[in-house]
């Protein structure tokens, strides 16, 4: 694990608690083992500093109606982008997991790193202000924005398409190879009880986004 001091480095922002920021990294797997404290309970406060934050930009920027700005908004701050902002600061390498995580490669676990992200901008918020937390979102976070929004959510494509034919689908993982800190995952998506598409990942999430992709492609072949 890297110099935490290197963290700071990284998003611009000296702590003049480091306990705070200790607890944003410790997972609850280390902190059971270590009977200390984890950051769940900081993780809740930032997901309300990064939610505040992001509809504060938002609302300065995009000059549309509410439904525009909340699904920007949820698509901005979602656990697939947040784990995009938490790349580009190496947020991974300076978590503290327990064995067993650590073990079955919950470093580069989307939800852990994604909470640990809120987590630190939660402790930012305790250790001066949240104007200093929308700072650092604004250094961190927001340049990256337009690569996440580009991103295409293609379940979200499909639900929307087949909703509007009266369908349901549903997804199903069929596949579960490799080993716990390497895994590929496969997905299938069914429209009521057709196949409709199947897709790989390294996770399940993406297994399932592939396979929806798949879906809209051969529908676009028949259309």
């Amino acid at each position: 694990m890297l110099n935490s001091n290197k963290l700071e480095e990284a998003i611009g922002y000296q702590f003049k608690n480091k306990d705070l920021l200790t607890i944003a990294l410790t997972h609850s797997s280390y902190a059971n083992e270590h009977d200390i404290e984890c950051n769940e309970r900081m993780e809740f406060l930032g997901d309300a500093v990064l939610e505040l934050s992001m509809s504060k930009y938002l609302f300065s920027k995009i000059h549309l109606d509410e439904g525009v700005l909340t699904k920007t908004r949820a698509k901005a701050v979602c656990e697939g982008a947040l784990n995009v902002y938490a790349a580009k600061i190496n947020l991974g390498q300076y978590l503290y997991l327990g064995k067993g995580e650590e073990a079955t490669g919950g470093r580069n676990r989307p939800a852990i790193i994604a909470d640990a992200l809120e987590a630190v901008l939660g402790a930012i918020f305790l250790d001066s202000s949240f104007d200093n937390a929308y700072e650092i979102v604004n250094r961190i976070i927001i340049p990256y924005m337009d690569e996440v929004l580009q991103n295409k959510d293609y379940k979200s494509q499909l639900q929307e398409k087949l909703q509007s034919e009266k369908r349901t689908i549903h997804y199903e993982i069929t596949k579960d190879e490799g080993p716990a800190n390497n895994k590929t995952f496969e997905a299938v998506v069914y429209m009521d009880d057709i196949l409709m598409g199947r897709g790989t990942g390294k996770t399940k999430k993406e297994a399932q986004q592939n396979a929806a992709k798949n879906a809209l492609e051969k529908e676009a072949q028949i259309g």
